[in-house]
């Protein structure tokens, strides 16, 4: 089991770099470039990114899920009685399904969502500082665990 623990959070934390860096290198460096570019040149390149980028998203979402759930039940018999750490566990879990619901609608086809998407600078600003969050919260549950029993 020490090696499906292992798996379980490298793959969990591999992600979380991906999809916050990527979403990060998107919202500050490749949204900006793309004022550079003509009108067709930009539509293009933009429709092309999230073609590609919503595979890594959909990807990462569901590897977050299954290592988040796995490392979650794994964690709990180390946490009983511990009321701050159930209390930010259950707070980084629904940040992170609001996270997740956010970056399916940037990628995402839906005309339910296209106003969403024409302003995908400002969401992504959002996405980007929920994620910062989410791993601010980890890394102190992480160091953090039975000190505040």
């Amino acid at each position: 089991m020490f090696w499906i623990d292992v798996v379980s959070r490298v793959l969990h934390v591999t992600t979380a770099i991906v999809l916050l860096g990527g979403t990060l290198y998107v919202t500050w460096v490749l949204v900006p470039a793309l004022q550079l570019l003509n009108s067709d040149a930009r539509a293009t390149l933009a429709t092309e990114t999230r073609r590609r980028w919503k595979k890594f998203v959909h990807g990462g979402i569901a590897l977050f899920l299954l290592s988040g759930f796995y490392n979650y039940f794994k964690a709990m018999p180390n946490h009983q009685g511990d009321k701050l750490y159930h209390a930010l566990i259950g707070t980084k879990i629904l940040l992170a399904l609001g996270l997740f619901f956010l970056a399916s609608v940037l990628v995402g086809r839906s005309s339910k969502f296209a106003g969403m998407r024409d302003n995908a600078a400002g969401w992504s600003k959002l996405v980007c500082l929920i994620g910062i969050i989410i791993v601010a919260m980890s890394g102190f549950l992480k160091v953090s665990s039975g000190v505040a029993q």
